[in-house]
């Protein structure tokens, strides 16, 4: 895993989540699902791409799933997109980079215009 990336938990999530400075992607996932797999390589891309604009972190539903409840995570990968304490956005399943990359840049051009 990239070293851009953070190993988000049930105890963190508060402080590294909802209280970051910046936007946070969090890829909802499990070890057994293949979709989740599949689009891990693209999420380690837009951490290192996205360096200083946007934190990146990875949740294990499996093992963290108080978290994943209360966000009603019904299907993975589901990567939110968190601003302000408050998830915006959402993207579900092993999308293309191009897909991704726009939904998050949507949410950065908001926040440079506001």
């Amino acid at each position: 895993m990239s070293k851009n990336i953070i190993t988000a938990t049930d105890d963190n999530f508060k402080k590294e989540i909802l209280e970051s400075d910046v936007p946070v992607l969090v890829d909802f996932w499990a070890p057994w699902c293949g979709p989740c797999r599949i689009i891990a390589p693209t999420v380690e891309e837009v951490a290192n791409e996205y360096v200083g604009n946007l934190k990146v972190a990875k949740l294990n539903t499996d093992e963290n799933m108080d978290t994943a409840i209360n966000y009603s995570i019904r299907s993975i990968p589901t990567l939110g997109i968190f601003r302000d304490g408050q998830m915006v956005d959402t993207v579900i399943g092993a999308v293309p980079k191009k897909v991704l990359k726009a939904k998050i840049d949507e949410h950065l051009s908001y926040i440079t215009v506001n």
